[in-house]
């Protein structure tokens, strides 16, 4: 007995439902869009109109002896004249260095309070508040302190020094080509590793405590076992750690700019006091926007790195 019908299976593919384009969903979603249009307003204002700004600026010449609207557009001429400056490298060499070694002794300082901090013993609460405090006093007075501590004729730490005999006369720390650069970054560890022990305490939090136990049980020492078990658990927190530190060195502007500005002769002068100087020293605005623009640069390439790092477990779990 044969039936007769359509068939029910065929070796067509079935239609795939066309994908709407980007301005047709939304137009769909448009009354969503209306919640967040204030905040986008602003953004527009207050970001991208001076980035724009910024960036159109950099191709200008501004000589001090004219206004900022009799700009001569001289093209790349900015960009090439503070690359192939002396100056320039210098001051690229010292912003290395005041952030390379800035986030190091930062990131290590607070990796060694946290790991202390985190076992239990008494007056632990009261610790962590007092190491809190570098975190949460104001950047300028904190300037400000550690510049009378500095000071060669009055300051506490010259004074101490002499007086235990570790030198015959107090030492112009801020005063000198050779040690300016070094105190500031003293100051700016002292005022940042704060911040690196709260992260990696957070982080400490989702060690699991099970595999402690088994690698002791197993004979690990407290080296192995914070290498083999801890540390791993911490790598995404101190990239991220490592990546905030970095960006905020980068652009560091209030403790080099107070306590010494960029001096003596240019020996604690970073990108951030360089731009500054040239905007609102020399009035040389072209030059310092061809400064930022180059700063901008390094900072949206962390920022990426940054947005990667905080991103990965997301693309794992999509992975997976």
């Amino acid at each position: 007995m044969s039936v007769s019908g359509p068939a029910i299976f065929t070796d067509r593919p079935m239609p795939v439902a066309k994908r709407a384009s980007l301005p047709a969903r939304m137009w769909k979603q448009r009354a969503d869009y209306l919640y967040v249009l204030p905040a986008i307003v602003v953004m527009l204002i207050v970001i991208a109109y001076p980035v724009y700004y910024t960036i159109e600026l950099s191709f200008f010449k501004t000589p001090a002896s004219l206004q900022l609207r009799d700009k001569v557009f001289i093209g790349l001429d900015n960009y090439t004249t503070i690359l192939t400056s002396g100056s320039f490298w210098k001051v690229t060499w010292q912003t290395l260095i005041w952030t390379f070694f800035s986030t190091l002794f930062a990131f290590f300082l607070g990796l060694g309070a946290a790991l202390s901090l985190h076992r239990e013993f008494v007056g632990r609460g009261v610790l962590r508040a007092i190491l809190l405090i570098p975190w949460v006093v104001s950047a300028v007075a904190a300037s400000y302190v550690w510049k009378w501590l500095y000071h060669s004729d009055f300051g506490a730490i010259g004074a101490f020094m002499v007086q235990v005999g570790l030198t015959d006369e107090p030492i112009n720390f801020i005063d000198n080509t050779s040690t300016a650069l070094a105190s500031l970054i003293v100051v700016n560890v002292w005022k940042e590793f704060s911040f690196a022990m709260i992260m990696l305490m957070a982080g400490l939090q989702t060690v699991p405590e099970q595999l402690l136990r088994a690698a002791k049980v197993d004979g690990a020492n407290a080296w192995q076992r914070f290498w083999h078990v801890t540390f791993p658990h911490l790598a995404g927190v101190s990239t991220v750690t490592v990546l905030l530190l970095t960006v905020q060195n980068f652009n560091s502007f209030i403790i080099p700019f107070i306590m010494t500005g960029g001096g003596p002769a240019g020996s604690s002068d970073i990108w951030i006091t360089q731009i500054y100087q040239l905007a609102f020293g020399r009035q040389r605005w072209g030059a310092a926007a061809a400064y930022s623009v180059l700063l901008f640069i390094i900072m949206m390439t962390l920022g990426y790195f940054y947005v990667r790092a905080l991103t990965r477990g997301d693309d794992k779990r999509a992975g997976a």
